[in-house]
Protein backbone atom coordinates (compact mmCIF):
# COMPACT_ATOMS: atom_id res chain seq x y z
CA UNK A 1 0.00 0.00 0.00
CA UNK A 2 0.82 3.42 -0.48
CA UNK A 3 2.42 5.76 2.01
CA UNK A 4 0.16 8.88 2.18
CA UNK A 5 1.88 10.21 4.27
CA UNK A 6 0.82 11.95 8.12
CA UNK A 7 1.54 10.57 11.64
CA UNK A 8 3.46 7.06 10.53
CA UNK A 9 5.78 9.13 8.81
CA UNK A 10 6.43 9.23 4.99
CA UNK A 11 5.81 12.53 2.81
CA UNK A 12 2.63 14.46 2.63
CA UNK A 13 2.08 16.04 -0.89
CA UNK A 14 3.97 13.07 -2.37
CA UNK A 15 2.79 12.48 -5.61
CA UNK A 16 2.41 8.81 -6.96
CA UNK A 17 3.17 9.16 -10.76
CA UNK A 18 1.30 6.27 -12.50
CA UNK A 19 3.36 4.65 -15.94
CA UNK A 20 0.82 2.48 -17.02
CA UNK A 21 -2.95 1.04 -16.06
CA UNK A 22 -4.63 -1.82 -16.56
CA UNK A 23 -5.80 -2.79 -20.21
CA UNK A 24 -9.45 -1.87 -19.43
CA UNK A 25 -8.93 1.43 -17.54
CA UNK A 26 -6.74 2.73 -20.33
CA UNK A 27 -9.52 1.64 -22.93
CA UNK A 28 -11.97 3.48 -20.77
CA UNK A 29 -10.19 6.45 -20.52
CA UNK A 30 -9.19 6.77 -24.32
CA UNK A 31 -12.74 6.22 -25.27
CA UNK A 32 -14.08 8.94 -22.49
CA UNK A 33 -15.74 11.47 -24.17
CA UNK A 34 -15.47 15.18 -22.48
CA UNK A 35 -19.36 16.62 -21.37
CA UNK A 36 -19.90 20.21 -21.51
CA UNK A 37 -20.71 21.52 -17.99
CA UNK A 38 -24.46 21.81 -17.76
CA UNK A 39 -25.12 22.58 -14.49
CA UNK A 40 -25.75 26.79 -13.46
CA UNK A 41 -23.59 28.07 -10.87
CA UNK A 42 -24.83 27.42 -7.28
CA UNK A 43 -26.31 31.20 -6.75
CA UNK A 44 -28.85 30.29 -9.79
CA UNK A 45 -29.69 27.20 -8.29
CA UNK A 46 -32.36 28.54 -5.95
CA UNK A 47 -33.62 31.63 -6.99
CA UNK A 48 -36.36 34.12 -5.21
CA UNK A 49 -38.92 34.80 -7.21
CA UNK A 50 -40.33 38.01 -5.93
CA UNK A 51 -43.83 37.00 -4.01
CA UNK A 52 -47.41 38.49 -3.27
CA UNK A 53 -49.72 37.82 -0.20
CA UNK A 54 -53.06 37.15 -1.85
CA UNK A 55 -56.41 35.61 0.03
CA UNK A 56 -57.68 32.88 -1.74
CA UNK A 57 -60.55 30.29 -0.73
CA UNK A 58 -59.35 26.68 -1.11
CA UNK A 59 -61.55 22.93 -0.56
CA UNK A 60 -60.78 21.42 2.50
CA UNK A 61 -60.13 18.66 0.54
CA UNK A 62 -57.57 20.70 -1.70
CA UNK A 63 -55.96 21.79 1.59
CA UNK A 64 -55.85 18.65 3.02
CA UNK A 65 -54.49 17.04 0.17
CA UNK A 66 -51.40 19.25 0.09
CA UNK A 67 -50.77 19.55 4.02
CA UNK A 68 -50.55 15.70 3.75
CA UNK A 69 -48.51 15.28 0.93
CA UNK A 70 -46.04 18.49 2.15
CA UNK A 71 -45.72 16.80 5.04
CA UNK A 72 -44.85 13.59 3.97
CA UNK A 73 -42.20 15.62 1.95
CA UNK A 74 -40.77 17.79 4.57
CA UNK A 75 -41.69 21.31 2.86
CA UNK A 76 -44.25 23.92 3.52
CA UNK A 77 -47.67 23.41 2.00
CA UNK A 78 -48.22 26.58 0.68
CA UNK A 79 -44.60 26.40 -1.28
CA UNK A 80 -46.35 23.38 -3.48
CA UNK A 81 -49.53 25.50 -4.00
CA UNK A 82 -47.53 28.13 -5.60
CA UNK A 83 -45.21 25.51 -7.26
CA UNK A 84 -48.39 23.94 -8.84
CA UNK A 85 -49.90 27.57 -9.43
CA UNK A 86 -46.06 28.74 -11.11
CA UNK A 87 -46.22 25.21 -12.83
CA UNK A 88 -49.55 25.76 -14.70
CA UNK A 89 -48.98 29.56 -15.51
CA UNK A 90 -45.86 29.11 -17.06
CA UNK A 91 -47.42 26.06 -19.16
CA UNK A 92 -50.45 28.15 -20.50
CA UNK A 93 -48.72 32.03 -20.46
CA UNK A 94 -49.20 33.64 -23.81
CA UNK A 95 -46.34 35.85 -24.99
Amino acid sequence: MPDSGGKDGGDIGKITEYRSAPKGVAEAIHAAEVIDDFLPPPEELVLRDETVKVTISLTQKSVDFFKKTAEDQGVPYQTMIRKVLDLYSQRYQRE
